[in-house]
């Protein structure tokens, strides 16, 4: 099959240069050679093949191009050449010369002259000739260079399939013969036109739908000579068979609308502690808040460091587009009380979405930057460490485990931000720009008009919009522009927030200013990841100036609108209500500049108005429809004509109210005319066009009178008559945007259509997914690098924004790179990675979805309505996207010029539930949207057969659209359904059970299957024919594409209307009347469809349909119908042989052992069940329990029945178990029922007994494939050992394997602990020297140590795994980069893990290894700290691990009663009645000799051999309660006082006197001892409940265990086995089996020979050989000899022994959620506890494991502050303005505040230096292991009992200086803790800020091991910048002492006795003036001012001797003079 095209010369060129051609059909383009200096004649000579996949339609395209070439400029075209290949297809070889056209559309001189040859796919056209088709002499070295990709070639009309096995040509025909073979995807959700083969010539020569593939490798091996089946790919298996006309879309099955329906949320926010708040001695308070709720946490006094850990949790009820808009804002406020709201430090931001896209929807252990809104130049305002998690219904969390935590925080490295968030957020402006809206609805009624109007006398548009705009918590508005439909604003709102936001949508609302109410118009919701991008060559958030589509309510306006929700952008909108032009842009603040605005508040301004053709240039688009068929419409409007109206924008919207237009047209200077829109124009526009005459849209079918179905349904009578509407409107012409669009979507659909084949191959075990996988990775490259071509034209189109060329360079850089990895992974799919590279890809469509997703709207969408007595019933509506047309087939809208099924739905919340599920109407609709200049083509896809009938308006004037169509073909058919099941189908009765019946509807047709009494498999086995169906259209067409056929499910109800159950689609297969009918297509299987009930699934139905036209010579020439002969079903047709499954005899064994929890049945306890097991027809009863209440058991235990089945098991019906209560008189009562679905994992298959050993070899050995040298040692006898003494160090990870030649099998061996750690120990030595500590003593250590040790090892684990994770992560990465460029990391030819390990340390880098070093030997540090034993903590529940302990008795849970229809109203879990145990075994009859034969085996036990008996059997119950997590609070304060309750039968113990006093996280330690006997009492609830003083307690939540199930299974789940034997101390053996009795026990179980215990530590089980020590040690410290530990070494290992196989339960401990029935599947918290089982008949248990809490020990801390030195000075002195600091230091330990402790007052420091001498002392309550301070304290006055807190060991030291009559003032602080604190400084002046700023790069100490520390420590503060600096320094002594030291040497506070400390040496200045005021006097003056005052005095002298000379001078004169 090919096309090839001769390009033989292209004449009449102008001038001289230097030509090229391009050549381009579907898609793929070549290039010829350049001809180089070319005057008027290009001859070229050049061929051109394209390989094709499927057959070529008559409407595609060749393209040429021609060029002129240029080196260094892009090529200028000279003009084009296209053609369509209708002649082509029709007579498969032509000759052709024509002119070009250019740019404009117009032809040129320029002739190309070409010749075309065409071989079709089925040889219907033209004559094969394999030479010319493998080698054409003139091939041009262009072709060499194709690759052949699949689906390059694969027209957009048609999804054909094609395959490309490696890059052969011979592949071609290897194709070509093996596309004889049919296969066809049994399940299939929705198999619309899937087996429908490629258009040929009806000869009866069929396609198959699948190639078989073993088939083409066969074919392919013998023409290709050996292809690699690792580059095989296959292209569309679902694509495959589709039609070519492809006349016709898929309609969407799923037909509720989910969003806006409300559900439950639980937001759970632990506050734990802040740090660095900036401020002085503050006390600091956290808010949190989300939405309009708040909650505080308490108060902590002067701390800027406080420690909370508090829980709070909010529920919320609202659907999740509000739930996810929520803003969560925590906010630390500075002393806070009753009176005064406090003063904010700093808050933290954002949305409930960006929480809930989180893994596991959480944040945990995170740090939350804090800023100050109000002043956005400040910088950071400290950190705030806190989890948030969000939880829906359903969602599970999974906490990383709670332990205590030590690691000390890295507050960088844990930032509360999304991935991909920088650390350092700036603050940004958000500009929102509102220019004008368009199109408002009316808001006001006309009543109140017409008054205004009558007093006022103005008409006045009856709305005044205003826009208001919420982003982040804050919100902005425009002004209000009063009385008007098309308001102009002009304004910007401006946001200030951090960026990136963590907040992800914008929500922009027009909203109607009222005094009443005031309400929205249209909501739009921007989503900020759509129009910004984070990565390198990002962009910020920008958009437009655009308009933005607003949808709501319809538009006729009434005082209580019941859809104005959807107003407020709840749900899908079912109307156009308004467009809104925007912009967004966004600056970046630099806050260091100084005319920056610091708040954060938002303003409004107003800005420039824009152009009008910004937005782009306006267009007249042109919409048709034609309705072809309305059916199913709803009985309840169907006594009243109908009518549909389509509207686009208002356009064509007729019976609301939409304001009359103005259009008006502007002629241009230029002559042309241009539109302009000020208003929408509405229908009647009297608008003239040019061309059209006078056009009138014509918006609504005629009103026709509905005709009856059925029962439920009826149709319009369309018949040959088909109404069409036609819509002229005007909108800015964005297409562009809808086409890049489009094509994104197309390459989406195309790969989810594939993935789906992929997992359909995979879900039914068909061979090589991974050709398939292949292919559509081929798909998606072409399809990739198709879109980088087509996307990049229009680049200067008018109206394109920054947006629009922003994502367009994104989406190609995206494409591009997904074509390239596309490409990578293509070459490394393998069979045994498929499923890791299926993730990858499903990655790929979720980004390609995204991308396609367009946020700059353009067209409005289109609504169909139904509209019937003048009310709008049911509505669809239709993207434009979809109908968009363009000459391009990869840009036109999928549905664009296509028949699509519409299934109309009701408005709003009227279609919540079971009203959304019944079909309003279904339509079959085709509808056409493009430019008006473009429609010639606007019917091109209709059926064919037809003629237009055209309203007429005047002599000659036909240039109208048609108003309706007549169909003059007619086809009759005769449809066979055959009905053979259906399975888990959905309980719609009250007994849990249906009485199904299915309805099927094709075109105006409808047929019942009978009812099938309670069942919810019914098999129906029915033929139904449906004789006499008409269709219009032309037979050919018909035949690749008949319309779909609708099966509907009821129950029928004995009264009242049958209920809906559930509907599914399906395409039949066609014959025409001239077809064979016979194999490949004929009879046609069955198949599974997928049946939903609105979005959610609800059972699958087994169906084949198939159509058969009705020729000439009547019903007579149909195929017979071949029934089975023995039916005896009367008047029902069943299903024909053909198409029935082929059966063979199996039989079904059943085993009986019990029934559990019955519930009532009406008021009435059962007491006598019956157990029935049906399946195909045949069934069993079990005994009947004779006394239900004594013994639920069953007497009888195995039962078995033969039956039927399909040889096909994916084709097995279920497996239906009832359970029925057998009353008096031979009543009996249904108490509740199972339906098995598969079968599967109940079938037998006998082993096969050659490949049986090796099969397991070789599957032990691909897991170990590492031999090691410390190897096991191998003795001849065939058996293997297993060393678990010390050896030659072997490699920790490595695991040892051999596989001896005489041998069976092979043993994996893993070192044992104690080896590791001497291992690691050794290692250290090595490593440097060894820091010595001491190993714990025995009698220090408890079961706690063991916990926690455990919990440490356990969050490694995690680690180590996410480690792990992320390296394989950046491996992948590394080999797809340098697959990329065609270099492997790892050509090593060594397969296995070796290879791999080479491998990955040459890709590493060096510096990565070293860390890992590093971390390797810190883990070794932790661990070399103890050698304690451990246990497991599973962070999940026991049976999780273990498959439900269902290794051989399964629970299956009975329901009764109906599915709820809301989803609120039933959870499955309240449909249980009870539980039914039992098993089955499905086998294959007859079964081989060598079973049955055995010889221990019974035949009354059939497959069930070796289960124990089902007697009574009396049992001790030990349950350990450890703790609780995170439960949900339970009172006002936000905290609980949880107690534990177990119940187990009639048993119930309540600790209820040992409740906790409020406390969400509480220690229990406890255990409970209980007798009962199974299995009247099994089921186990542990229960935590919350004391009240007042009232009854809540629950708060429960979990159960199953213990039969635990008690009897083989993983031995009563009594976990310990890690190490032990006969005393915290790790005593607790059962009262010892290891040796238990192993004895379990090899006569399992039928293994052993053990046999031999010399020198050696024991032997089955061909194992195991080696331990043998020597243990009592509690006096005397060794004496033992196999116990031999015997727990087997045990550890005992799933690797032949038939054992099953993994022991260890000593652990489960992590359980538990639950409240009334916040159903929503978490309450997690309890941790374990279960002992021990039987009454063995000997007794000793007692039970101490576990409860820890005491906290008492200590004594003692801190003597000796000096200090350097001490900021703060006071100015009155007299002399110097510098002095009146120095006291404070301390108190973290949590104990009130008892702060002060020293003295050193007064009037001048230097800083203070002396003190001064003693603290802290006595404190410390639990060791946990590192934490325990306080027990009462919350307030009113509390009834003291809390206890848990709370980190932090010493808190700080400086002040002391005012007399103000606050004293604060300088400095520092906080030491005291597990881990910086070595004090040896003098003051070693003393620096770095040992706090570097904290962790010091070395520590802590004063739990040294005891007495001394030194020089900093006290810092923050200063005006925010930065730290030093205060002063201080000189102290930490003295820690426990309790009994402390007593035995007392010492006194201060410098009291009892071991008084001297007092200070102080200088005297330090006196107090008033004390001695001379002397201070004295010191104050002769000490400075010395010579100052010598100075002054002898200056008061001169000036005293100046006075008195010049006082005495005038009279001394006189007397002189005058001689006296």
């Amino acid at each position: 099959m090919a096309l090839i095209v001769h390009l033989r010369t292209v004449t009449d060129l102008r001038g001289k240069g230097d030509r090229i051609a391009k050549v381009a059909f579907r898609g793929l383009s070549f290039y010829t050679r350049v001809l180089e200096n070319c005057e008027d004649e290009a001859r070229f000579n050049e061929s051109f093949r394209w390989p094709i996949a499927s057959n070529v339609d008559g409407n595609e395209m060749l393209e040429i191009q021609v060029f002129n070439y240029s080196k260094v400029f892009t090529n200028r075209l000279i003009g084009t050449f296209r053609m369509v290949l209708q002649k082509v297809v029709e007579e498969g070889q032509l000759e052709v010369s024509d002119t070009l056209i250019d740019d404009n559309n117009s032809a040129i001189r320029t002739c190309v002259s070409i010749e075309i040859k065409y071989q079709a796919m089925d040889g219907t056209v033209g004559a094969w000739n394999d030479n010319e088709f493998l080698d054409d002499s003139n091939r041009s070295e262009n072709d060499g260079a194709f690759q052949f990709e699949t689906d390059s070639l694969l027209s957009g009309h048609s999804q054909g399939s094609g395959v490309s096995p490696g890059r052969s040509h011979q592949s071609l025909q290897s194709a070509e013969r093996s596309f004889r073979k049919a296969g066809k995807g049994v399940f299939s959700a929705m198999k619309l036109g899937k087996i429908r083969p490629p258009k040929e010539d009806h000869k009866g020569k069929d396609e198959p739908a699948i190639l078989e593939t073993e088939d083409l490798d066969r074919k392919a091996m013998r023409l290709g000579g050996g292809l690699d089946p690792d580059t095989i790919s296959l292209a569309s298996v679902t694509a495959v068979t589709t039609n070519v006309s492809n006349k016709r879309s898929k309609p969407d099955i799923k037909m509720e609308p989910s969003a806006g329906r409300p559900m439950d949320y639980q937001v759970s926010i632990t506050i734990i502690e802040a740090r660095q708040l900036v401020g002085l001695n503050m006390d600091p308070v956290v808010c949190v808040e989300i939405g309009d709720e708040k909650k505080y946490t308490s108060m902590k006094e002067s701390t800027n460091c406080p420690y909370y850990n508090e829980y709070f949790v909010f529920d919320f009820h609202v659907p999740p587009d509000v739930m996810f808009d929520k803003i969560i804002k925590l906010s630390v406020i500075h002393s806070k009380n009753l009176l005064r709201s406090g003063t904010l430090v700093g808050t933290f931001k954002l949305d409930v979405g960006t929480v809930y896209s989180q893994q596991e929807h959480q944040f945990y252990h995170k740090w939350a930057i804090l800023s100050d809104p109000d002043d956005i130049t400040a910088g950071v305002k400290g950190y705030l460490k806190c989890d948030i998690a969000v939880v829906g219904k359903g969602d599970n969390i999974k906490t990383p485990h709670k332990a205590n935590e030590t690691d000390e925080d890295d507050i960088e490295g844990n930032l509360l931000l999304p991935e991909g968030v920088p650390s350092e957020r700036q603050w940004a402006r958000f500009y929102v720009k509102i220019y004008r809206a368009e199109g408002l609805p009316k808001m006001n009624t006309s009543l109140m008009a017409n008054v205004k109007k009558a007093f006022i006398g103005e008409n006045k548009d009856l709305v005044d919009p205003y826009v208001q705009v919420l982003f982040a918590g804050q919100k902005g508005k425009t002004s209000v522009q009063k009385s008007s439909y098309e308001p102009i604003w002009n304004e910007q709102i401006i946001f200030t927030e951090m960026f990136p936001p963590l907040c992800k949508r914008m929500k922009i609302q027009i909203r109607d200013s009222d005094k009443v109410n005031d309400v929205a118009i249209g909501t739009h919701f921007i989503d900020l990841r759509k129009i910004a991008n984070d990565g390198d060559k990002g962009f910020l958030p920008t958009l437009g100036p655009a308009w933005v589509n607003m949808y709501g309510s319809t538009r006729n306006y009434t005082l209580m609108d019941e859809h104005q929700d959807l107003n407020e952008g709840l749900g899908e909108g079912v109307s156009f209500r308004a467009r809104l032009l925007i912009s967004i842009a966004v600056e970046i603040l630099d806050t260091t500049s100084t005319e920056i605005m610091s708040s954060t508040d938002v303003q409004t301004e107003g800005i420039q108005n824009i152009s009008e053709n910004v937005t782009g240039k306006i267009e007249e688009f042109f919409l048709f429809g034609a309705f072809l068929e309305a059916t199913m419409i709803d009985r309840k409007i169907g006594d009243k004509p109908i009518t549909f109206e389509v509207t686009i924008g208002n356009y064509g919207n007729q019976i609301d109210g939409v304001n009359k237009p103005a259009m008006h047209k502007k002629k241009k200077e230029g002559g042309e005319s241009d539109e302009e829109e000020s208003e929408l124009i509405q229908n009647s526009s009297e608008d003239e066009t040019e061309d059209d005459g006078d056009m009138v849209s014509v918006s609504s079918t005629p009103a026709m009178k509905p005709v009856i179905t059925d029962r439920n349904y009826f149709h319009l009578p369309y018949f040959e008559k088909k109404p069409c509407i036609y819509i002229k409107s005007w909108w800015q012409d964005q297409r562009r945007r809808l086409y890049n669009a489009n094509i994104m979507d197309k390459i989406a659909d195309k790969l989810e259509e594939g993935l789906n084949d992929v997992q359909e191959i995979i879900k039914t075990e068909k061979a090589y997914p991974e050709r398939r996988l292949r292919g559509v990775l081929e798909e998606l490259g072409s399809g990739c690098s198709r879109f980088v071509t087509l996307a990049d034209k229009d680049q200067n189109q008018a109206g394109r924004t920054k947006l629009d060329r922003e994502r367009l360079k994104f989406c190609m850089r995206e494409l591009e790179n997904m074509s390239q990895q596309a490409k990578t992974i293509r070459s490394q799919v393998k069979k045994n990675t498929v499923k890791d590279k299926l993730k990858l890809v499903q990655n790929f469509l979720q980004k390609l979805r995204f991308l396609a997703e367009e946020p700059q709207h353009s067209i409005p969408e289109v609504f169909i309505w139904m509209i019937s007595n003048n009310k709008r019933i049911a509505y669809a509506r239709i993207p434009s996207k979809d109908i968009l047309y363009s000459i391009v087939d990869e840009e036109m809208g999928k549905e664009c010029g296509k028949v699509k099924t519409v299934f109309l739905k009701l408005p709003g919340k009227k279609g919540f539930g079971p009203a959304g599920w019944t079909v309003q109407a279904k339509m079959e609709i085709y509808l056409w949207l493009g430019l008006n200049k473009q429609r010639k083509d606007f019917l091109s896809g209709l059926p064919n057969g037809f003629e237009e009938n055209k309203a007429l308006k005047g002599p000659g004037l036909q240039s109208f659209p048609p108003i309706s169509l007549t169909y003059t073909m007619k086809q009759i058919f005769q449809l066979r359904v055959h009905m053979y099941q259906a399975r888990s189908l959905f309980a719609a009765d009250s007994s849990g059970l249906s009485d199904p019946f299915a309805r099927v509807f094709f075109s105006t047709h409808s047929q019942c299957t009978e009812v099938l009494n309670e069942t919810l498999c019914p098999t129906w086995d029915q033929l139904l024919v449906f004789d006499h169906v008409e269709l219009y259209g032309e037979a050919s067409e018909l035949r690749d594409d008949p319309p779909i056929i609708v099966i509907e499910i009821y129950d029928q109800d004995t009264v009242g209307k049958a209920e809906f159950i559930g509907r599914t689609f399906a395409k039949p297969i066609t014959k025409m009347s001239d077809e064979h009918y016979g194999p490949p297509r004929f009879p046609p299987q069955l198949e599974y469809y997928q049946i939903y009930r609105g979005n959610c699934t609800a059972g699958d139905l087994l169906a084949a349909f198939e159509l058969l036209q009705i020729g000439p010579g009547g019903k007579a020439d149909l195929p017979p119908i071949d029934v089975p002969t023995d039916s005896e079903k009367g008047p029902i047709l069943p299903v024909p042989m053909g198409v029935r499954p082929v059966l063979s005899k199996y039989r079904i064994e059943v085993l009986f052992w019990g029934l559990r929890d019955l519930k009532r049945v009406n008021l009435a306890q059962v007491d006598r069940p019956r157990v029935d097991i049906e399946c195909a027809g045949k069934g069993v009863q079990s005994a009947v329990i004779q006394n239900y209440k004594k013994n639920p058991n069953f007497s009888t235990l195995v039962k078995w029945f033969e039956v039927d089945l399909p040889e096909n098991e994916l084709l097995h019906p279920p497996l239906n178990i009832r359970v029925v209560d057998c009353r008096a008189f031979g009543r009996y009562t249904l108490v509740g029922s199972h339906a098995v679905g598969s079968l599967r994992k109940f079938i037998y298959r006998p082993p096969d007994k050659n490949a049986n050993n090796w099969a397991i070899a070789a599957k032990l050995m691909n897991g170990y494939m590492a031999l090691t040298n410390g190897g096991p040692y191998s003795r001849h006898t065939g058996e293997i050992v297993v060393n678990m003494e010390p050896e030659p160090p072997v490699k920790k990870m490595e695991t040892v394997v051999k596989l001896d030649a005489t041998s069976d099998a092979v043993v994996k061996v893993d070192v044992s602990e104690e080896d590791k750690e001497k291992e690691k120990k050794k290692k250290k030595k090595k490593g440097g020297e060894e820091i010595e500590e001491e190993e714990p003593d025995e009698s220090m250590l408890d079961w706690w140590s063991k916990y926690f040790a455990s919990i440490e090892t356990l969050k490694e684990q995690l680690r180590a795994q996410e480690a792990a994770a992320a390296e394989a992560e950046e491996k992948e990465d590394m080999e797809i980069a340098a697959e990329g460029a065609d270099v492997k990391p790892d050509e090593s030819p060594m397969k296995g893990t070796k290879g791999k390990e080479k491998g990955k340390e040459k890709t590493k880098a060096p510096k990565e290894d070293k860390k890992k070093k590093n971390q390797m030997t810190e883990v070794m540090d932790k661990k070399n700290k103890q050698k304690i034993d451990e246990l497991q903590v599973y962070n999940k529940e026991l049976e999780n691990e273990y498959d439900n302990f269902e290794d051989w008795l399964h629970t299956f849970n009975l329901y009764r009663g109906k599915i709820g229809d809301d989803d609120d109203s039933v959870t499955e879990d309240e449909r249980i009645v009870g539980r039914y145990k039992g098993s089955l075994c499905v086998y294959k009859m007859p079964l081989p000799e060598d079973v049955t034969k055995e010889a221990s085996f019974d035949p009354n036990f059939g497959m069930f051999q070796g289960i124990p008996n089902n007697d009574p059997v009396n049992v001790l119950v030990r349950v350990y309660v450890v703790r609780a997590t995170d439960l949900h609070p339970a009172d006002i304060n936000g905290k609980a006082d949880p107690y534990v309750v177990i119940k187990l039968g009639k048993t119930e113990i309540k600790d209820k006197e040992n409740y906790i006093s409020k406390q969400l996280n509480p220690v229990f330690g406890k255990s409970f001892d209980i007798e009962a006997t199974f299995p009247m009492e099994s089921m186990l609830t542990v229960a935590v409940f919350d004391w009240d003083l007042v009232g009854t307690d809540d629950l708060i939540g429960e979990t159960k265990i199953d213990l039969e199930n635990r008690y009897y299974s083989k993983h031995r789940a009563t009594c976990g086995i310990s890690q190490s034997y032990a006969i005393h101390g915290y790790n005593a053996w607790r059962d009262p089996m010892k290891p040796t009795q238990i192993l004895t026990k379990l090899c006569k179980e399992a039928k293994v020979d052993g053990p046999h215990f031999g010399p020198g530590g050696r024991v032997k089980v089955a061909n194992r050989v195991f080696l331990g020590p043998t020597e243990i040690e009592d509690e006096n410290g005397l060794k004496k000899q033992t196999d116990e530990h031999l015997a727990l070494t087997v045990l550890h290992h005992w799933e690797e022994i032949p038939h054992a196989c099953y993994k022991l339960v260890p000593e652990h401990v489960e992590t359980r959620p538990l639950l409240n029935p009334d916040k159903p599947g929503i978490e309450q918290g997690r309890i941790e506890m374990w279960v002992d089982m021990f039987p009454m008949d063995m000997p007794a248990p000793g007692p039970a494991i101490d576990i409860s809490p820890r005491k906290p020990k008492k200590y004594e801390l003692r801190v003597i502050i000796w000096n200090t030195d350097e001490v900021i000075l703060e006071d100015d002195d009155y007299f002399t303005g110097e510098k002095s600091s009146d120095i006291f230091v404070r301390g108190w330990l973290k949590g104990q505040q009130e008892d702060k402790q002060d020293t003295d007052v050193h007064y009037h420091s001048l230097t800083g230096e203070g002396n003190f001498n001064w003693r603290f002392i802290f006595p404190f309550d410390y639990l060791v292991a946990e590192e934490k301070i325990v306080i027990s304290k009462k919350e307030s006055m009113f509390s009834w009992d003291e809390t206890e807190y848990k709370i980190p060991a932090r010493l808190t030291l700080q400086v002040w200086d002391a005012d007399h009559f103000s606050a004293d003032d604060f300088l400095g602080a520092i906080e030491l803790d005291l597990n881990r604190f910086p070595r004090g400084a040896k003098t003051a002046k070693q003393c620096s800020i770095d040992m706090v700023v570097n904290e962790q790069e010091l070395p520590t100490v802590s004063i739990f091991k040294q005891k007495r520390v001394k030194g020089w420590w900093p006290f810092v503060a923050r200063n005006e910048n925010d930065e730290m600096e030093l205060t002063g320094k201080v000189e102290a002594e930490l003295h820690l002492l426990t309790a009994e030291e402390a007593e035995k040497s007392p010492a006194g506070l201060a410098r009291n006795e009892p071991d008084p400390l001297e007092k200070p040496n102080r200088p005297d200045t330090s006196f107090i003036w008033f004390l001695n005021p001379l002397k201070s006097i004295k010191y104050l003056i002769c000490n400075r001012y010395k010579w100052l005052i010598i100075k002054i005095v002898l200056a008061l002298l001169a000036l005293a001797m100046l006075g008195l000379f010049l006082y005495s001078m005038p009279g001394y004169m006189v007397k002189k003079l005058l001689g006296a």
